[in-house]
C-alpha cells in the first residue's frame, strides 16, 4: 500500500483521564456528504486502540507540507508526542495540532470491524482550513504536491 500516494493525517482525541492521544494515519477517506461523514482505520495492535474505540469524538488533521516532522512524531513510539509539538484544546475539547493544512473535528458515528483493523466513521462537526499545501506520502517518503497540480 506504500506505493499508493496519499495525504497524511494525524488523528487526536482525549482519553478518559483528559490526556491527549494521537497517531499518524494514511487510511483517511470521505464517506458521505449528507451527513458529512469521513472514515479512518486503526490497527488492532495499536496501544491507543481502546481509547479511540471508546472516544465520542476525534479530530483529523490533514498535515501541511512543512509538517513531515509532525507525521514522524505521531508515528513514533515511547515518547510524549504532545510534549514535542504545539497544540491546544478546541471548543469541542479536542487536542488540535497547530499549523495543519486542515482540521476536521468529528463525533463518532459508527465503528466497523474489518480484519485486523477497526474502521472509525466520524460525522464532521467543525472544519478548519489554512492556505497551505498538504503533505503527500508515497513510497515511505513525504513531500508536497507539485506546483503543476495547481495550474
Amino acid at each position: 500500500m506504500g506505493n499508493y500516494p496519499t495525504g497524511v493525517t494525524v488523528i487526536t482525541t482525549i482519553d478518559k483521564d483528559g490526556t491527549p492521544v494521537g497517531l499518524t494515519v494514511n487510511s483517511f477517506a470521505s464517506v458521505s456528504l449528507d451527513p458529512t461523514l469521513i472514515l479512518w482505520s486503526i490497527d488492532h495492535r495499536v496501544s491507543t486502540l481502546e481509547i479511540f474505540k471508546n472516544a465520542t469524538k476525534f479530530a483529523v488533521h490533514t498535515l501541511a507540507s512543512d509538517q513531515g516532522d509532525i507525521c514522524s512524531l505521531f508515528a513514533s513510539k515511547g515518547i510524549d508526542r504532545f510534549a514535542n509539538c504545539n497544540w491546544e484544546l478546541s471548543e469541542q475539547g479536542l487536542p488540535i495540532i497547530s499549523g495543519a493544512y486542515g482540521v476536521l473535528q468529528c463525533k463518532t458515528y459508527k465503528q466497523v470491524e474489518a480484519g485486523d483493523h477497526t474502521i472509525l466513521i466520524g460525522e464532521v462537526i467543525d472544519i478548519q482550513h489554512q492556505d497551505k499545501k498538504p503533505l503527500l506520502y508515497h513510497n515511505r517518503k513525504f513531500g508536497e504536491i507539485p506546483n503543476e497540480f495547481y495550474n
